[in-house]
């Protein structure tokens, strides 16, 4: 039962990673909330890391909620990451990117509308969003 409830899980999160678009940026737990994981933000974590062969996600375009990458500093992961979202045309100062600038807003169109409603939810009651 706990492996089927991870993967639904999991299944959620790669769904909402899916959709970020390019040149975009989502935190890990602004993907826990859309995803319907509020306050699960290492679920994204671990999900990402257990991503199965064959399965293409934007995985670079997910960052922490300082606006940095949290893989360590100067590591291979971290030096790829980096890479990818400046490719994408997102720059960075001091080792962070300007999440006002390069976050995802998902929209109508984009997601199923349960997903949405977290996200919407959770601006409501966020004054930094």
């Amino acid at each position: 039962m706990r492996a089927d409830m991870s993967s639904s899980k999991y299944q959620r999160i790669w769904d909402v990673v899916a959709e970020i678009p390019y040149g975009r940026v989502a935190s890990y737990g602004q993907i826990a909330r859309i995803a319907g994981l509020g306050g699960q933000a290492r679920q994204v974590g671990y999900a990402l890391h257990s991503t199965p062969d064959g399965l293409d996600l934007p995985w670079h375009r997910v960052i922490n909620a300082q606006g940095r990458i949290s893989f360590p500093k100067g590591s291979p992961s971290y030096r790829r990451q980096r890479e990818l979202l400046e490719a994408e045309g997102i720059e960075f100062s001091n080792g962070r990117l300007d999440l006002t600038a390069y976050r995802w807003q998902p929209g109508d169109a984009e997601l199923p509308k349960e997903y949405l409603e977290a996200e919407q939810n959770a601006r409501k009651f966020s004054p930094r969003r």
